[in-house]
C-alpha cells in the first residue's frame, strides 16, 4: 500500500524456502517460499497493517499524513531476507538510474522485522550502510545489541541476554543442576544458548549434552538429537530454539514414546499456541513476553472480505488452507470450491487466537515507534494544534536519530530504547497447564523484571504443574545432594555436578548441604555423631559425684577415721605397757600424720583450681615425709634401745624425746623447703588436657616443674628406703623390741606401692592418673596403719592379759603377736 512515508515489513510467514536447482543451462528460478504457512506469523503481519491503518485514522499522531507499507515473506531464510532487504532499499522501480547520483526516493523510511535473529542480522548488514532503521519485533539475539556492527538496529522485544539469565535463575530456583540443552543451529539459538550456558555455569548448573539442529537439516540429524534426549539421564531439557525448529523436533519425539522430560523453553516457542498439540510437553515452563490488549485487533483480523482475501496471495493461501477449499475453481474438478459460507469467526487457528497477544504487541509498538519518530520530524505544534507537512523530505538517518529518543506509552505499555536499541526486559513465566476440559493452556505463574535490584527480579505468584501433570518439583541432578556431615568429592572425568559424598574426617564437620569441604571444630569443641554441628567437649575430672570418686573419697575418710579411732584407743590406754613400750609420742604424731595422708587425697577429687593444684602435691609430700619421719624415728629408737642394753652404753641420752622431735622436724623441714621452692619457682597449675582424648577435655593439674614433683617423690622414697633398711637390720632384735618387724612389713608395702605407682602414673590416661595417685596414697597409708597399729590395738582391746610389763619382757611376745 502506498503512502506519504512507506514502512517495510518482513515476516517468516512460510516455514521453508523452495530449493533452487542450478543446472547451469537455464536461468535459475526466482527465490520463493514454500511449504506450510505459519498462521501466527501471518497474524503478526496483519497486526502491522492494523497499526498503520489505526495511525492513518488518528488525529493525534501524524494527522494528515498517510503511512504506506510493503510486507514481504522471508520464510526465515537468509537468501530471501537479503533479497527483500535489497528490494526495500532500492524500491520496486523496474528501471535503474545509471546517472552519477543515485536517488533514494524508492527507499522505505524504516523496516519492521524480521522475526528471526539470523535473517535480521543479514538484513541489518545490508540496510545498515544506508542508515535505514530496522525495528524487530522478535529478533532476540544478544549479538544485535552491538551498535558497532548493527548501528541502525532497534527492537521492541528484550535481548536474549536477559532471557538467558532469567532461564538460568529459573533452573537454579528449582534445584536442577543436571540438564540437557538443545538449540537451533542459528544465530538465535547459538548465541542464546551460549549466553544461557555462561549464566548456568555461574549458578553451578551442569549440562549433560548440548545439541544443535535446524529445520533444514536431514531427518537423520533430527532423529539423532531426539535419541540423545531419550537416552539421557537429565530430567530437564532447556530448548533455545525457533518455533519452526522446535516443531520439527517435537514431531520426531512424538514418533516413539520417551521418558518424561521437563521442558524449559525460550520465548520463541514456549508461547506459540501451535505447540500445544504436543501433549507430552504438558508442564513446560518458560519466559514469554507480557500479555497485552490491543483494542480492535481481533475485529480487524476476523473482518476479512472476499475481495480482500482474493487480493492478497498470502490471505488466499491461508483461507484455502484453513477451510480446505479453493477460492477459484481450478482445472481439477475434484477440488472443493469455497462457497462463501466459511465462517472465520469459528475457525480455531493461531491466526484467530487473540487471547494472549504477546509478539503482536511488539509489532504494534514497533510501528508506533517508527510513526512517533516520523511525527517528530514532520510535525510541529501550532496554537495547540498539530501541523504536519507530508512533503517534508526526511532521511533515514533522521528517523534513526528520532528512534533513539522516542519515549511514549500506548495502551498502557511504555515504548523506549536504551543506548543499545533494546527495551526494558520484562517477562512472564508461562506454564503449560492442563485445564479441567483436558486442553493445555498457557498460565502465567510469575514475572521477571530485569530493572529490579539483584535478587528481586524473579517472583512467582501461582503454583506450577510439571511433566505428566505432577505437582511435585521433578528432580534432575547428576548426584544426590550431600547432606551435612559429608563433603563432595568430584568423580573423575565427570562434570562438577557429578560427585560422591564422603563423611567428614574425625573432628571435622560440614553444616551445609553439598559442602565442598569439611571444617575442623574449634579446639574445645567436638562434632556430634552426624558430624554437622560442633558441641562443647564434655569436661572430665575425678568428681565426688561419680562412682570412682565416691569410692576413693569413702576410703579416704574411712582411713582418717580409722587413724583417729586408733589414736583414741591409744590415748585411753596411754598408761598401758604396750603403748608406753612403743614410744607413745611418736605413735600419736604418726597417727596424726596418717590422718593428714588420708585426708590429703580428698584434694585430688573435684575440679582442679590454682589452690587445689598447689595444695594437693605439697600437702601429700609434707604429710608423707612427716609420716615416714615418725616411722624412721621409731626404727632408730628400736636400734638405739638395743644398744642401750649393752654394758657401759649411754647412747639413749643422745636419742631421747627431744632428739626424736628434732629428727622428725628436720626431715619434715627439708621436704617443706623443697615444696616451697617448687611453689615459688614453678608451681603446679590447672590445665585443660586436649591431647589425651580428642573428643573430651580432661581437667588436670600440670606439674609446673617436673623436677620439683620428682624431687618431692624422690625425697619420700629416700626416707622410705632408709627406714626400710634400718627396720630390716632391727627385725631380729629381742622380742620386746619387735616393732621393727612391723615397720619392715609396712615399709615393704610402702615401697612396693610407690614403685608400681610410677609406671602406672605415667601410663594412666585422664582422670585415672589422679585415681592412681590417690590409690597409692591410700594403699601406703593403710599399709602403715594396719601393719604398725592393728596388732597393738588388737592386744589392747581383746587380749588385755598380754598388755603387761611382765608379758612384754617375755620371749613369747613375738609369737603372741
Amino acid at each position: 500500500m502506498d503512502g506519504d512515508f512507506v514502512i517495510g515489513g518482513v515476516f517468516s510467514i512460510h516455514y521453508y524456502m523452495h530449493t533452487v536447482k542450478h543446472n547451469y543451462t537455464s536461468m535459475p528460478e526466482p527465490l520463493r517460499c514454500t511449504g506450510s504457512m505459519n498462521s501466527r506469523e501471518l497474524r503478526f503481519s496483519r497486526a502491522m497493517v492494523f497499526a498503520i491503518e489505526e495511525i492513518n485514522n488518528s488525529m493525534e499522531l501524524l494527522p494528515g499524513i498517510r503511512l504506506g507499507y510493503q510486507i514481504h515473506d522471508s520464510c526465515a531464510s537468509v537468501p530471501l531476507a537479503v533479497q527483500v532487504a535489497f528490494q526495500l532499499t532500492n524500491g520496486l522501480h523496474p528501471v535503474f538510474d545509471t546517472g552519477e547520483k543515485c536517488s533514494q526516493s524508492g527507499m522505505v523510511t524504516a523496516i519492521v522485522g524480521e522475526s528471526g535473529s539470523t535473517p535480521s542480522i543479514s538484513m541489518s548488514r545490508i540496510i545498515g550502510p544506508f542508515n535505514i532503521p530496522q525495528v524487530s519485533h522478535f529478533a532476540t539475539c544478544a549479538c544485535l545489541s552491538d551498535k558497532q556492527q548493527y548501528p541502525t538496529f532497534f527492537r521492541t522485544i528484550p535481548s536474549d541476554q536477559f532471557q538467558a539469565d532469567a532461564l538460568a535463575k529459573l533452573v537454579k530456583h528449582f534445584g536442577w543442576t543436571w540438564i540437557g540443552a538443545v538449540r537451533s543451529d542459528s544465530d538465535y539459538g547459538n548465541n542464546g544458548m551460549a549466553s544461557f550456558l555462561h549464566a548456568a555455569r555461574k549458578e553451578g548448573i551442569c549440562v549433560e549434552y548440548s545439541e544443535s539442529f535446524h529445520r533444514s537439516h536431514p531427518r537423520s540429524r533430527i532423529r539423532r538429537v531426539a535419541d540423545v534426549i531419550r537416552r539421557s539421564t537429565a530430567m530437564v531439557v532447556v530448548a533455545f530454539t525457533a518455533s519452526g525448529d522446535m516443531r520439527i523436533l517435537l514431531e520426531e519425539l512424538a514418533q516413539q514414546p520417551s521418558p518424561p522430560r521437563q521442558w524449559i523453553g525460550s520465548e520463541s516457542w514456549v508461547t506459540d499456541r501451535d505447540m500445544l498439540r504436543f501433549s507430552f510437553c504438558a508442564g513446560a515452563i518458560g519466559f514469554g513476553i507480557q500479555q497485552s490488549v490491543i483494542p480492535g485487533l481481533r475485529d480487524f483480523l476476523l473482518d476479512l472480505t472476499p475481495a480482500e482475501v482474493a487480493g492478497s496471495q498470502l490471505l488466499t493461501e491461508f483461507w484455502e488452507g484453513a477451510f480446505n477449499c479453493r477460492l477459484v475453481k481450478g482445472a481439477d474438478t475434484g477440488e472443493k470450491v469455497c462457497n462463501g459460507t466459511e465462517d472465520i469467526q469459528k475457525l480455531q487457528s493461531p491466526y484467530t487466537d487473540t487471547s494472549q497477544l504477546r509478539i503482536d504487541n511488539m509489532v504494534y509498538k514497533a510501528v508506533y515507534a517508527i510513526a512517533h519518530a516520523i511525527h517528530n520530524l514532520v510535525c510541529h505544534e501550532t496554537n495547540s494544534t498539530t501541523q504536519c507537512d507530508r512533503f517534508t523530505k526526511i532521511e533515514p538517518t533522521q528517523v534513526q536519530g528520532q528512534l533513539k529518543r522516542v519515549n511514549f506509552s500506548r495502551n498502557g505499555y511504555p515504548v523506549s530504547f536504551d543506548a543499545n536499541g533494546d527495551p526494558v526486559a520484562t517477562y512472564e513465566l508461562v506454564n503449560w497447564q492442563r485445564s479441567e476440559s483436558g486442553n493445555i493452556e498457557f498460565v502465567t505463574v510469575g514475572h521477571y523484571d530485569a530493572s529490579l535490584p539483584a535478587g528481586q527480579e524473579f517472583r512467582m505468584n501461582r503454583n506450577l504443574t510439571w511433566a505428566e501433570g505432577d505437582t511435585q518439583v521433578p528432580v534432575s541432578v547428576c548426584s544426590e545432594s550431600c547432606p551435612p556431615g559429608t563433603r563432595k568429592v568430584l568423580q573423575r572425568r565427570r562434570p562438577v555436578c557429578c560427585y560422591d559424598c564422603i563423611p567428614c574426617p574425625e573432628g571435622e564437620i560440614s553444616s551445609t548441604t553439598d559442602s565442598p569441604d569439611c571444617f575442623p571444630c574449634p579446639e574445645e569443641f567436638w562434632p556430634n555423631a552426624e558430624r554437622n554441628v560442633c558441641f562443647p567437649k564434655p569436661v572430665e575430672f575425678l568428681s565426688f559425684h561419680e562412682v570412682l570418686g565416691i569410692i576413693l573419697a569413702t576410703f579416704s575418710v574411712g582411713g582418717a577415721c580409722l587413724a583417729i579411732v586408733t589414736a583414741t584407743v591409744f590415748f585411753r590406754h596411754r598408761a598401758s605397757a604396750i603403748v608406753r613400750a612403743n614410744n607413745s609420742e611418736l605413735s600419736f604424731l604418726l597417727l596424726f600424720a596418717l590422718t593428714l595422708c588420708f585426708l590429703c587425697s580428698l584434694t585430688f577429687i573435684g575440679p582442679p583450681s590454682e589452690w587445689s593444684c598447689m595444695l594437693r602435691h605439697t600437702a601429700f609430700g609434707i604429710a608423707f615425709v612427716l609420716c615416714i619421719s615418725c616411722v624412721l624415728g621409731k626404727t632408730i629408737v628400736v636400734l638405739m634401745a638395743f644398744r642401750a642394753t649393752l654394758p657401759g652404753s649411754n647412747v639413749m641420752k643422745w636419742f631421747g624425746p627431744r632428739q626424736q622431735r628434732m629428727t622428725v622436724v628436720s626431715f619434715t623441714f627439708i621436704q617443706a623447703l623443697i615444696c616451697t621452692l617448687w611453689l615459688v619457682l614453678n608451681p603446679p597449675f590447672p590445665i585443660k588436657n586436649l591431647t589425651t582424648y580428642k573428643e573430651r577435655i580432661i581437667l588436670e593439674c600440670a606439674l609446673g616443674s617436673a623436677i620439683g614433683f620428682w624431687a618431692v617423690l624422690g625425697y619420700i622414697g629416700l626416707l622410705a628406703v632408709f627406714c626400710f633398711v634400718l627396720a630390716v637390720l632391727a627385725r631380729k632384735l629381742p622380742d620386746n623390741f619387735n616393732e621393727a618387724k612391723l615397720i619392715t612389713f609396712s615399709m615393704l608395702i610402702f615401697c612396693a606401692v610407690w614403685i608400681t605407682f610410677i609406671p602406672a602414673y605415667v601410663s594412666s590416661p585422664g582422670k585415672f592418673t589422679v585415681a592412681v595417685e590417690i590409690f597409692a596414697i591410700l594403699a601406703s597409708s593403710f599399709g602403715l596403719i594396719l601393719c604398725i597399729f592393728a596388732p597393738k590395738c588388737f592386744i589392747i582391746l581383746f587380749r588385755q592379759e598380754k598388755n603387761t610389763r611382765k608379758h612384754m619382757m617375755c620371749k613369747n611376745y613375738t609369737k603372741d603377736l
